[in-house]
Order: C-alpha cells, then sequence, then structure tokens
C-alpha cells in the first residue's frame, strides 16, 4: 500500500524517484481522467516512475497506457513537485522523496480499461473530485492543472 508521510526535510531519510504523472481533460475539458489503485484503494491521475533509458515525457505516455489502455501526446508541462517534505511509502518498506513531473495529456486512441494496478477509472468534474478519496498530493497537480496558468509550476 502506497501512503504519504510528511514532516520537515523527511525526504532525506528516503531515496529519490522520478515520476510523471497525466492530466486528461474530456473533451468538453469540464471533467479529468482518474483512476482508483488497486494498492490503496485511492483516487489519484495516472502515472508513475520513469525507467531508465527513457524522458519524463515517455514515462507518462507508457503508464497512462500501461494502466488504462489510453495512448496519449503530452501537450504541456504542468508542474514540477520535489517537496522535501513528504515522501511515498510503499508496503514493500521502500520510501521515495519523489521528484514528480505533472503533463497535460491528450487522448490519441484506445478504450479506457482496467489493468493490474487499475480497479476503477473515470472522469470527474472539480466538485465530484472533492468528494473522491484522493491522494493528497493529487489534489495539488489537479488544482494546478485547473489554474490555467501557462508557466509551469514548481512545488
Amino acid at each position: 500500500m502506497a501512503k504519504l508521510i510528511y514532516g520537515e526535510r523527511i525526504g532525506a531519510e528516503a531515496r529519490l524517484a522520478v515520476a510523471s504523472s497525466a492530466i486528461v481533460f474530456d473533451s468538453a475539458r469540464t471533467k479529468l481522467l482518474l483512476q482508483r489503485r488497486k494498492d490503496n484503494g485511492r483516487w489519484c491521475v495516472p502515472g508513475g516512475q520513469m525507467e531508465p533509458g527513457e524522458s519524463a515525457e515517455e514515462a507518462c505516455v507508457r503508464e497512462v497506457e500501461e494502466e488504462m489502455g489510453l495512448h496519449v501526446q503530452v501537450t504541456r508541462l504542468i508542474g514540477i513537485y520535489t517537496s522535501p517534505n513528504r515522501i511515498v511509502a510503499y508496503a514493500d518498506g521502500n520510501r521515495y522523496q519523489m521528484v514528480a513531473f505533472s503533463f497535460e495529456a491528450q487522448v490519441l486512441s484506445g478504450e479506457l480499461r482496467l489493468s493490474d494496478e487499475t480497479i476503477e477509472f473515470g472522469y470527474f468534474s472539480p466538485a465530484e473530485i472533492e468528494s473522491l478519496d484522493l491522494m493528497e498530493d493529487h489534489r495539488e497537480r489537479i488544482r494546478d492543472a485547473l489554474a490555467g496558468q501557462l508557466e509551469a509550476f514548481m512545488r
């Protein structure tokens, strides 16, 4: 189970990991695509860790395809999130301070599907998202995406 732990400079007690996530709007740009994670049952935007030999953009595209069956194209960088005051702790004992890139992405092809990481998915309005059990750091990414700021956030 992945959970977030907060503390002053707690990142010093963890390893660094680089990840990418995708903010995918519906065609009307009124709802965002979310997935419910298998490991902790919580909602989040699709994404995950980069693999050696790929770029952050490539990781974003790969993760959306693996987790949800959609082929996407990255259209802009929303933000880079590197807080040393937050780590992700996994059931296997691994703990990471994330260097996370959040991209807006557009669906090119594919059909939404479940995967070994995704047990549910859907498009949700900002009001609907407020009532979901959403990963806290993903609320920040969604809020930044909805702000419509052209420059990338750095948090």
